[in-house]
């Protein structure tokens, strides 16, 4: 079969485009830089197109059976013009040329942020409070918008479904780094000795890429599937993926209450650096930290995530071997058991 992934350079078009390769696919990978990485990879080959071009979007899609699209900006800041165009344009322009191009089915890789996490809930479904306030940062409203942008065009005709990842973490991964890597990595380092004391739900990369693929094969069109991993706190992940590089960690987890009040003095700091990593958006999502419940994909696709204790290993493996991290004998490093072998892993709601 010949498949198309757009955002093929990114972290899950990298893990997906691999998987493709690998299950005897032909695979056409998209990017608006020369896609890297595959130039020697049996069975691929590099398009730059722009996902905001029409034209280039429709001779990509040319003769493809089913496209992935990957493409998004991902930003925690509540205002980014950028992200909004590529988050929602970027998707209509997309699922017009494979509905122009004769494309059997498109996958949609959307967010769990297209869903409201702002307003605290313990429970989080495909029926769950969609991200259509105003008062919501961009990326959560970009992505909810961009759906319905896809909507539109499959009322044209055109065959799609939706996959909502949470939090994508894990091998294999790139410089720059993705999001949740960056964050584990600088822990490692010694960057980040503070975390809040807040969690959420965490994935590996790679059961992301799995569930894509199952939705292409088995997802009914016009619906949404979450892919979701296992309930976490952030600061747990730190350390597990510090020591087992031989590294200490984040030493502190400091109270969500203490952070909220000092926000309207840390969030301007933060963005004077350069960063949207400590912002109300940010807070906002380690604070609701809803269970997300995958029963749905795991009934209508099969999907089944990997434990987060398998996934931080192979992750701190990455780092050491990839050169992001030199690991260390030191009295920081840890067993074979890890601590997150010891916490209660999410259970689907509806078996409970």
């Amino acid at each position: 079969m010949k498949v198309a992934v757009t955002g093929a350079n990114g972290f899950v078009g990298t893990n997906l485009v691999d998987l493709l390769r690998l299950d005897g696919h032909e695979v056409v990978a998209i990017d608006r830089v020369v896609p890297s990485g595959f130039e020697s990879a049996s069975g691929v080959r590099g398009v730059v197109a722009d996902v905001l071009d029409p034209d280039a979007m429709r001779a990509a899609l040319a003769g493809v059976d089913v496209v992935y699209h990957l493409v998004a900006v991902i930003t925690l800041a509540h205002r980014n013009e950028r992200a909004w165009q590529i988050n929602t344009e970027g998707v209509r322009v997309v699922a017009q040329a494979a509905l122009d191009a004769g494309v059997t089915r498109m996958v949609h890789c959307s967010s769990i942020h297209s869903f409201d996490q702002h307003t605290r809930c313990d429970h989080l479904d495909e029926s769950s409070r969609r991200s259509d306030s105003p008062d919501l940062p961009v990326y959560d409203r970009s992505k909810y918008a961009g759906e319905q942008e896809l909507r539109a065009v499959i009322d044209r005709g055109l065959d799609a479904v939706i996959c909502n990842p949470t939090a994508v973490f894990g091998p294999v991964d790139s410089v720059p780094m993705s999001r949740v890597n960056g964050i584990l990595r600088d822990a490692a380092r010694g960057r980040l000795p503070a975390f809040v004391r807040g969690g959420f739900d965490f994935v590996d990369v790679r059961d992301v890429a799995g569930g894509l693929v199952a939705a292409a094969a088995s997802g009914r069109t016009g619906e949404n599937y979450l892919l979701g991993g296992h309930y976490h706190q952030l600061a747990d992940i730190a350390r597990d993926t510090a020591r087992l590089c031989g590294r200490r960690g984040p030493i502190v987890a400091l109270p969500l209450s203490g952070l909220a009040a000092l926000m309207p003095v840390i969030e301007p700091i933060s963005a004077a650096f350069g960063s949207d990593l400590l912002t109300r958006a940010s807070l906002a999502t380690v604070t609701a930290s809803p269970r997300v419940d995958c029963s749905k994909a795991a009934a209508e696709l099969g999907y089944r995530p990997r434990p987060t204790a398998d996934t931080v290993r192979d992750l701190a493996s990455h780092f050491v071997s990839a050169g992001h991290l030199a690991r260390r004998r030191s009295p920081w490093s840890m067993p074979a058991a890890l601590h997150l072998d010891t916490e209660i892993r999410a259970t689907p709601l509806s078996a409970l």
